[in-house]
């Protein structure tokens, strides 16, 4: 019986790409809490870590394809879950695409988490730090 194997060039690419070489170095991401319906947009620069709530989102890497294809963007992120007296707690690794969020999602009875953009600058004024704004 053949198997079949499935190759994806693109992450392949870009987790071998340095970070300092990444033509998007922001990643926009969106969350929801489900608690409060409280919807916040989170600007994340690569390699930085962003605290949504109890979350830590680390983005990996973030990249998109050129204006004349179909529109894509997709980022590779680390999210974990701190609480006060406890360890913590890995929730996600991986690919999230912003036209298909529920392909790759975090599933969390709190929080939701998903990629809107990769961006070439931060829309703050201090590019170093992550962040969040409220809607």
């Amino acid at each position: 019986m053949k198997r079949l194997l499935w190759s994806f060039s693109l992450p392949l690419v870009l987790v071998a790409a340095p970070a300092a070489a990444d033509p998007y170095p922001v990643a926009v991401l969106r969350g929801l809490d489900k608690v409060t319906a409280r919807i916040s947009t989170i600007e994340v620069p690569i390699g930085h870590v962003a605290r949504f709530g109890t979350l830590e989102i680390t983005v990996r890497t973030c990249d998109k394809r050129p204006p004349e294809e179909p529109p894509e963007s997709a980022a590779f992120l680390d999210i974990w879950e701190i609480r006060q007296e406890q360890p913590a707690a890995h929730l996600f690794r991986g690919w999230m695409f912003a036209s298909s969020p529920a392909l790759s999602a975090m599933e969390h009875p709190v929080y939701d988490v998903w990629v809107l953009d990769c961006v070439s600058t931060s829309s703050t004024a201090d590019a170093n730090a992550p962040e969040e704004k409220s809607e």
